[in-house]
């Protein structure tokens, strides 16, 4: 339904001159109806891009389009979950007054990843697309262990070469899948080593694509896949863009060819199409994220899509953005930009060299002790790195001084083994012929080896998938004491009705039947009880077990696992991360480590003049994350891992190509040694001398 009322404030009284600009694009129509034409909106960092596209999301509601015709897609379910939760909020203080109505909650049952809609919608268009409704969608862990299977049933980890792991292959898969480049193109450029196994790769990935139909499954880059081809056909893909009056895309610099594809199918002519990002912050081109689409948004539609750039900055104090803006204007191609900020005192940013790796720890550990001591938290500072690894040294300090941190890029809850368990039971359950989820279900029996497993779902799969039909198999002796009571589960889970609102008991029943196989399996069981806990809270807000399974596959949440070291035994700690990882964060305090070249850019990048602006857009997210103080250490000499019996080894760092003199111009550059120890300070207290020169001689 859509509102409508008269406006009690100024809801867009909070937004700078251009994110009001961007917000209230459109204009009312003859038939009362609000109408826009394409909008992109360059959103700088720190410029305040979700309260701008918030505001534009609920300004369509309130000049009257329904809620129920807006389509929002994101690229977390919690940038969904926020967006919807400030849409409801900014509506309800235009409109409700104390005769105005009362706003829904939920308003906008639209709003979700391109992932989770797509999985909606191709339930709802199985039928057309050859699909079972009850289609189970695989994880990545799932995903990469039927790639496994094929590889085993093709015989392909036999041969006397080394044939890539099943990982690199789901790799080599998802990246053809999503950058639309044949096997061969994507060889070359991504991964040359594979490429003399082409053939062979082409027959394993068209046995995993049978596989996965002959289980309906489909993994994450199905679910797109399946959506492109959907809306390729003229006469669906404008059935499906009818119901949306306005498609909103957020970050949109991050999307791949297919989900460009897919928005230009569904709204040819761009009529109510917004989308919002930062060709800047373009860093992700190792996940198929195309840089171009955003770069070339504007002219794809006739006349071309309006330009609406965000430049002023609240995140960042001036100094820190005279550098960031500095480093940017050299790149070749983009949107030209310069941020600015109220905040106008502050120090430079620091461009700080050091002897060697061991003097960078010891630095960025002085350094963030001094700023907890002036009173900045832990918590509010970062150190930033190009690759995990590179903060070896400094984790090695960090737990020498007692100091707590987190390091981001740890285990997902859903790659546990004790939460994948307890789901594949649910999982088979809702989908009999998913092979992946039954294996690993019937290998939690003692007794239960691959190939009984395989006799077992063989046996299922000639009884038409009926549960209640492993009744007359004949386990191994080793599984018959269990055999019964799991089969009266998996019959009892596979009875219930799909819609059934009580369903959450099942994940109650299937845990029960669980707890002495996760004690006989695992250790650390008190930990692990507390995720099975954390997964039957979870599941009381979702209506039906397939969206419960669906969603959390798509979107899982953080496990305590993520931590490093133990901080949640202290009120503080040091947040560490890779520079992707870092994107959409920010700190009071930033440290990039290893600023150099061959780490920025990364040596695997310089051949390729693409590659070497995105390095650069990295850099550039990593200097936006700082609020009042950024600082970036340059080690001159790195240590070889490897020693020679002669003597220490080592390279030194060059410059980075990008800390040009323009750049150094912006920033304060120092140069640290490393702090001598005490032992080292020790000197003589007596001015005696000794005549061993004469000594020597006397010897001869």
């Amino acid at each position: 339904m859509a509102y409508a009322a008269e406006i009690q404030t100024d809801y867009l009284e909070l937004l700078n001159p251009a994110q009001r600009q961007a917000a209230s694009f459109g204009q009312k129509a003859a038939k009362g109806t609000f109408v826009a034409g394409p909008l992109l909106v360059i959103a700088g960092a720190g410029t305040g891009k979700t309260m701008t596209l918030a505001h534009r999301v609920a300004h369509l509601i309130i000049q009257g389009v329904s809620p129920e015709r807006i389509l929002l897609l994101t690229f977390t379910r919690r940038a969904a979950q926020e967006m919807t939760r400030r849409v409801e909020s900014i509506v309800r203080q235009a409109l409700c007054g104390s005769n105005g109505p009362q706003v829904a909650q939920g308003i906008l049952p639209w709003s979700g990843t391109f992932h989770s809609v797509a999985n909606r919608l191709l339930r709802r268009y199985a039928n057309n697309l050859g699909l079972d409704p009850g289609f189970s969608v695989l994880d990545r862990g799932d995903a990469a262990d039927l790639m496994d299977v094929a590889r085993h049933e093709l015989g392909l980890s036999q041969k006397s070469r080394r044939f890539p792991k099943k990982d690199t292959c789901l790799a080599i898969y998802s990246r053809c899948v999503n950058t639309r480049k044949p096997l061969l193109d994507s060889l070359d450029e991504t991964y040359p080593w594979c490429a003399d196994w082409e053939q062979e790769l082409r027959t394993l990935f068209r046995h995993y694509v049978e596989r996965k139909q002959n289980s309906q499954a489909l993994d994450y880059d199905d679910l797109l896949l399946y959506w492109c081809h959907l809306v390729a056909d003229a006469e669906l893909a404008t059935e499906i863009g009818s119901w949306f009056d306005h498609v909103l895309v957020d970050e949109y610099q991050d999307t791949n060819l297919l989900q460009a594809d897919i928005l230009n199918a569904i709204k040819p002519e761009g009529d109510g199409v917004t989308v919002v990002g930062d060709d800047a912050q373009s860093i992700y081109s190792f996940r198929a994220a195309e840089v171009d689409n955003i770069l070339n948004f504007p002219d794809q539609y006739m006349p071309p899509a309006r330009i609406v750039c965000l430049e002023e900055n609240y995140r960042s104090t001036q100094p820190i953005l005279d550098s960031a803006n500095c480093l940017i204007a050299e790149s070749e191609r983009q949107y030209k930009k310069n941020l600015f900020s109220r905040k106008q005192g502050g120090a430079k940013p620091a461009y700080v060299t050091v002897e060697d790796g061991d003097a960078e720890a010891e630095y960025v550990v002085e350094a963030i002790l001094a700023n907890r001591e002036e009173g900045m938290q832990l918590k509010d500072q970062a150190v930033l790195f190009r690759g995990s690894h590179h903060s070896d040294r400094l984790e090695l300090e960090l737990v020498r001084r007692n100091i707590p941190y987190v390091k981001y890029g740890g285990l997902k809850f859903l790659e546990a083994g004790h939460v994948k368990d307890l789901l594949s039971i649910l999982k088979w359950a809702e989908n009999p012929k998913n092979q992946i989820a039954a294996f690993r279900v019937l290998k939690l029996l003692p007794g239960m080896g691959p190939s009984f497993a395989a006799r077992s779902f063989e046996f299922l799969a000639g009884n038409s998938h009926a549960f209640s039909s492993l009744d007359e198999f004949t386990p191994p002796s080793a599984t018959r004491t269990d055999w019964p009571l799991f089969c009266k589960l998996m019959t009892s889970l596979s009875s219930a009705e799909p819609a059934d609102k009580s369903w959450q008991s099942q994940l109650g029943e299937a845990r029960r039947w669980y707890q002495p196989h996760l004690e006989r399996l695992y250790d650390g069981l008190e930990t692990r009880e507390a995720d099975l806990e954390q997964l039957e809270q979870i599941s009381g807000r979702y209506p039906t077990r397939e969206r419960f399974l669906t969603e959390l596959t798509l979107d899982p949440p953080s496990a305590a696992g993520d931590l490093a070291g133990d901080p949640h035994l202290d009120e503080d700690y040091l947040i560490l991360s890779t520079v992707h990882s870092a994107k959409g964060q920010e700190w009071d305090s930033v440290f990039v480590l290893n600023f150099s070249d061959g780490n920025f850019p990364s040596e695997f990048a310089t051949g390729k003049p693409e590659m070497i602006e995105e390095e650069r857009r990295l850099l550039y997210v990593a200097m936006t994350r700082a609020r009042q103080s950024l600082q970036l250490i340059a080690p001159l000499r790195y240590h070889v891992t490897q020693q020679r019996r002669d003597g220490d080894r080592h390279v030194y760092g060059a410059r980075s190509r990008f800390m040009t003199d323009n750049l150094l111009a912006t920033m304060d550059s120092q140069f640290r040694g490393r702090n001598e120890s005490t032992s080292n300070r020790l000197g003589p207290r007596t001015n005696k001398r000794l005549d061993v020169a004469s000594r020597l001689l006397e010897m001869w």
